[in-house]
């Protein structure tokens, strides 16, 4: 569980920093750059520790969660966060938890219990509450909320097909494939953007910093700790850790983003954490994956 926190820490930057590089980028660019950003890298550490080609077997769910990590949650993101707020996008993203467990029963047939579904919901409409009662919905948008939603199923679904290949492989390999692979579309594809684009934008030093972080962190090295703790743990109890993200987005987004916090957060923490760990305890356990 404490792997899965750590990607989730990780992961919870995802946002603000997104909102920050679509001031100074085209949407679509801060989509392809940071996977190509994170592609490169991955290409460095699998040559430097000399990994294996995956088996053919493992080629689809790869490509699958190459789809939702690189493509789809990145640019739906984006475009959507081009018509909303930090916080509001938080709001529709607390949801991920609760998809990420369904669609690992659908996919997986992992067996949970009423009382999981029961510990998930009440965690995640404490969280939606306590977003919603802070102002997490101002400046709310339909077609933004849809595009955040969609967004929010590719990530889930992503993160299950690629907690799928953990079982065969360490967490650290997949994604760094799922990156190398997308390599081919995200490097001409973020060459092409910029130079069609880049004298609509003049990105500022935060844009390029927020972009970079994106593809290091949110993109990668985030991926390492989550697949690890997805793997341990099991993909629909693991994944409940993930009911903090949307509440540490809007902690980011008030650091980074000046915006205003009220002293409900102690309290919606507190909820959400107690609800975490209760889903936790009624969570069957799972086979542990081959780990490095």
């Amino acid at each position: 569980m404490a792997w899965a926190l750590l990607g989730v820490v990780l992961f919870s930057f995802s946002v603000p920093l997104t909102k920050v590089a679509v001031k100074g980028f085209d949407p679509f660019l801060t989509a392809t750059g940071r996977a190509a950003i994170a592609g490169i890298l991955a290409g460095v550490l699998i040559a430097w520790r000399r990994v294996p080609r995956p088996p053919r077997e493992q080629l689809r769910p790869l490509f699958l969660t190459m789809l939702g990590a690189v493509f789809g949650w990145p640019i739906l993101l984006a475009l959507a966060l081009q018509r909303t707020t930090s916080a509001h996008a938080a709001v529709i993203a607390a949801f991920m938890p609760l998809t990420t467990a369904l669609i690992a029963v659908l996919r997986t047939h992992e067996r949970v219990s009423w009382r999981f579904w029961l510990a998930a919901g009440t965690g995640t409409a404490a969280l939606l509450a306590f977003a919603l009662s802070r102002g997490g919905a101002g400046g709310g948008d339909l077609v933004a909320d849809g595009l955040i939603a969609c967004a929010v199923v590719a990530s889930s679904w992503c993160y299950v097909e690629g907690a799928s290949v953990t079982k065969s492989m360490p967490g650290w390999q997949v994604i760094s494939w799922v990156v190398v692979l997308a390599l081919p579309v995200t490097v001409p594809a973020s060459a092409a953007i910029w130079l069609g684009t880049h004298g609509h934008y003049h990105p500022s030093s935060a844009a390029w910093t927020s972009l970079v972080l994106l593809g290091v962190s949110s993109m990668y090295v985030g991926f390492f700790a989550w697949y690890r703790g997805l793997a341990m743990a099991g993909i629909a109890r693991g994944g409940q850790v993930q009911q903090l993200q949307a509440l540490l987005t809007l902690a980011w987004s008030a650091l980074l983003l000046r915006e205003h916090v009220n002293r409900v957060t102690v309290l919606a923490a507190v909820a959400v954490i107690v609800c975490a760990v209760w889903a936790q305890r009624v969570r069957l356990p799972t086979e542990a994956a081959p780990q490095e």
